[in-house]
């Protein structure tokens, strides 16, 4: 560790040690959009407003550079393409995949909080879209016994690819990912998904 960090910590534990703990923590909260993100800021400050210096968001984008942007502490910070840097104006659909959020105050080498999410929304998206297309109160054809085996297949996917993010497997997040989507579109494409018999198909991607 550097000599000038050391000292920083050091004198930080000095000032701070006898007052309420500094807990940093953000949710990510929903906004039913492939357009936005919601971060909530749920940290505990020793002080009531907080009095912190630099609260600032770095945010790893899939596909995009990491950018830092302010983060405004007890309140809802909602991002979009443009705030993102990934457009100059308006808002486009984020991209799905594995993003790394890393909320921090100064000093920013020990005050951080940290979380890996995989994103799903256009996938979801599109999966409410083939799901609704469905007459899934007729359940009796083999046809719909099949069609609704791939859904949950799919979905299945799509949950695992979340839980994988959340425990920083990337790699098997990307292959969950990847699983659903070509299931998805193979579905969406034959309407049903089927393979010509009436038994869940699924092939592994890579």
């Amino acid at each position: 560790m550097p000599e000038g960090e050391r000292i920083l910590i050091i004198l930080w534990h000095f000032f701070f040690e006898n007052d309420m703990a500094l807990i940093l923590d953000f949710l990510l909260t929903p906004t039913y959009s492939t357009k936005t993100i919601g971060i909530t800021d749920v940290s505990t400050y020793p002080n009531d407003p907080p009095q912190v210096t630099a609260p600032s968001l770095e945010v790893s984008i899939p596909g995009f550079d990491t950018v830092t942007i302010p983060f405004v502490t007890e309140s809802l910070n909602l991002l979009n393409s443009t705030i993102l840097g990934i457009t100059t104006e308006g808002e486009s659909p984020l991209p799905d995949g594995v993003y790394v959020f890393r909320y921090s105050v100064s000093p920013a080498a020990i005050n951080y909080v940290e979380k890996t999410v995989m994103r799903v929304d256009q996938l979801q998206e599109k999966f409410d879209a083939a799901f609704m297309k469905l007459d899934m109160m007729d359940a009796n054809s083999k046809l719909k016994k099949q069609q609704k085996i791939s859904l949950d297949t799919m979905y299945y996917f799509i949950q695992g690819a979340i839980a994988a993010a959340n425990n920083c497997a990337e790699i098997e997040a990307n292959k969950l990912y990847l699983q659903a989507d070509k299931m998805l579109n193979n579905f969406i494409r034959t309407n049903c998904g089927c393979s010509g018999n009436n038994y869940a198909t699924v092939t592994t991607y890579y």
